[in-house]
């Protein structure tokens, strides 16, 4: 049986003075990464794409080893685009998400709606399936462009799911009916699952 993989990367080294898309995976991410190939290993063979910012495509890289899959990076994947955003703490940025999903028609922060940035990543997921409709896919993305799009196709709250998603995480997917099989909130670096 085929899947869908939606893996949210794994922990970032933040840093309030950059972007959060040109963040890269703190050392602690890193070893994260090999307890995450440990539990994606239950979904091969498959294929393997990520997307461009450098803490997904870290988080792909170190997992595809571990699995021998060399990931596929592919624009459309990238988080829902907020270069011109303030870095927010951690309350504000919460109170954020919640109107974000709360008004996805409405232009909230950064430079997409919600609507748009699940039009944009549902068409790059769309496209890696079309080309391999009976392959189990694992996509590396971002939590709030994972959330939106398994929210609207398996029918959960967005934002409670994205509260959800650790650092890493993952939701699966059955194909072709996108049926939610499972949710797994976060991967530790000893491998345990919550």
């Amino acid at each position: 049986m085929a899947h869908l993989v939606l893996v949210k990367h794994s922990l970032p080294a933040i840093d309030p003075a950059r972007p959060a898309h040109s963040w890269h995976l703190a050392p602690e991410g890193r070893r994260r990464c090999a307890a995450l190939a440990a539990h994606l290993a239950a979904y091969l063979p498959a294929r393997l794409a990520c997307s461009p910012e450098p803490k997904a495509a870290e988080t792909a890289a170190l997992a595809g080893a571990s699995l021998g899959l060399v990931p596929h990076v592919v624009g459309g994947l990238e988080e829902h685009h907020r270069a011109t955003a303030a870095f927010l703490g951690q309350e504000a940025f919460q109170r954020t998400m919640a109107a974000f999903f709360a008004a996805p028609d409405r232009l909230i922060f950064g430079e997409e709606t919600a609507d748009a940035a699940y039009h944009r990543f549902d068409t790059a997921v769309g496209q890696l399936i079309a080309a391999a409709p009976h392959e189990t896919h694992i996509v590396v993305a971002h939590g709030t462009v994972i959330s939106l799009f398994a929210s609207r196709h398996c029918g959960l709250a967005p934002f409670p799911l994205w509260q959800r998603l650790g650092l890493p995480s993952f939701v699966v997917l059955e194909l072709p009916a996108l049926r939610l099989v499972t949710v797994v909130d976060t991967v530790a670096s000893d491998g345990a699952v919550s």
